[in-house]
């Protein structure tokens, strides 16, 4: 900090007659002209609601919170607002520690008035439950540097603290819908406050006994100025408060001609803070998506193959399941057919092992109830067999390959005459014809008679 603040206050007799010989040349000391503004510089912090403003050598910080309170019994469907402004030793010598002087009501009288009676914040919007709670907001503005204009440099840092402000999301609930819910912002998004307009303050300082007007003046003009004008407009045009002080006297025509420049000039302050608030909301947004590193197609590929040997796991498991149950059917086979076999040769075989199942039913079963069950079951194969029009192919096959053993056999047991047949099996067709000296002798025994 410069020396400059320990000798704002005593300002020798020379000094104020240059900076009002110089203005009547419409020249300031910082080389300005008289209605030109210094520049704006607004940045914001990590947390959401803070914002940095300097203004020239002028550097304000600003802080939004919120807070679930009681409202007014008059307004019980409204939030509120409040500000609070600290002036601590360091930015100026001329501050003293402790409570708050007449300056720093002042300057936090203004802003709330500009503020407030304009409705720039939507505080039915702040209502939780009707008469219960209501979100109170709190704006607190420390200085940090007094290079003068304290009143416009607080202003611009408590609207851009507010436009980056977000609160929590509550709901109700509970049986009879009376429980406030309040969901932190990892569950929900937070919400950002309801703003119709930006009412932005300007200060012009009257300097001199011709009474020469300079906006936004430093700290040598306001130890210089008379009286001093703060009117606080939108860039609608809209004048949301004026307040003069000061003793000098303004002409009404002055007045005219500095709310003309200031509907100008809190044009350019709102384009400022509303593309710094723009730049910030996208720098928020790009923080909350989740960049992963250069090594995402690796991590894709252990994730395909480690799929992929789930998949190879369940169809092998598949695979097993149906070969256990093959070599079950193929085990009952060639148990039927080895105990047959031991019985059409006679050997005796010795079967390794227990049963795969053990039924305790089979004890109490009848066995006339499953020889018609067994019945039963073979016509309704034999049936389906002939319903079926592609398997009378087969059927006649298999019939065509059986040996004609029984019609033989009934022939053999007509006929007793014939030992020789029977001893032989199977009748040809030389054996169903008679030879010609049999069918001569009996034309010869049948003409004698």
């Amino acid at each position: 900090m410069e020396q400059r603040l320990a000798n704002t206050w005593r300002l020798t007799v020379n000094e104020k007659k240059f900076i009002e010989n110089a203005l009547l040349s419409d020249l300031r000391v910082d080389g300005r002209r008289p209605f030109d503004y210094r520049n704006v510089i607004i940045t914001f912090g990590k947390d959401d609601g803070s914002a940095e403003v300097q203004l020239g050598q002028t550097h304000v910080m600003g802080f939004v919170t919120g807070q679930l309170v009681q409202p007014y019994r008059d307004r019980s469907n409204e939030g509120t607002l409040s500000i609070f402004t600290e002036f601590s030793p360091m930015a100026d010598p001329s501050f003293e520690p402790g409570r708050p002087t007449e300056a720093a009501i002042e300057l936090g009288r203004v802003i709330d008035r500009g503020l407030r009676e304009s409705r720039a914040v939507d505080t039915e919007s702040l209502c939780v439950l009707p008469g219960k709670l209501v979100w109170a907001i709190r704006i607190d503005l420390h200085i940090l540097d007094n290079g003068g204009n304290l009143v416009d440099t607080a202003n611009i840092a408590a609207l851009a603290a507010l436009m980056t402000f977000r609160r929590p999301e509550c709901s109700l609930g509970g049986d009879d819908g009376q429980e406030v819910i309040v969901h932190p912002p990892e569950e929900r998004d937070p919400l950002p406050l309801i703003i119709h307009h930006l009412p932005i303050a300007i200060t012009f300082a009257f300097i001199g006994s011709e009474s020469s007007v300079v906006i936004d003046p430093t700290h040598y003009e306001e130890a210089v100025m008379g009286g001093r004008m703060t009117t606080t407009l939108n860039a609608n045009g809209d004048i949301c408060s004026i307040q003069k002080a000061g003793g000098e006297g303004v002409l009404q025509s002055v007045i005219m001609q500095c709310l003309r420049i200031a509907s100008v000039k809190a044009g350019d302050i709102t384009q400022k803070i509303k593309k710094a608030v723009d730049s910030f909301d996208t720098q928020r947004a790009l923080k909350k998506i989740k960049r992963h590193p250069a090594s995402t197609a690796m991590d894709i590929d252990e994730v395909d193959s480690k799929l992929k040997k789930i998949k190879s796991e369940l169809v092998d498991k598949n695979d097993t399941i149906i070969s256990g149950q093959s070599e079950n059917v193929e085990e009952g086979g060639t148990k039927s057919l080895e105990q047959g076999q031991t019985k059409k040769g006679n050997e005796v075989k010795k079967f390794i092992g227990g049963p795969s199942s053990w039924d305790p039913y089979s004890k109490g079963v009848d066995p006339e109830l499953l020889k018609a069950s067994l019945a039963s079951r073979g016509r309704s194969t034999t049936n389906k067999k002939q319903e079926d029009p592609k398997k009378d192919h087969t059927l006649s096959e298999i019939k065509l390959e059986e040996p004609p053993t029984v019609v033989n056999q009934g022939s053999l047991a007509v006929d007793p005459a014939q030992p020789e047949q029977q001893s032989k099996g199977e009748k040809t067709l030389k054996d169903a014809v008679k030879p010609k000296h049999k069918r001569k002798k009996k034309q010869s025994s049948t003409g004698g008679s």
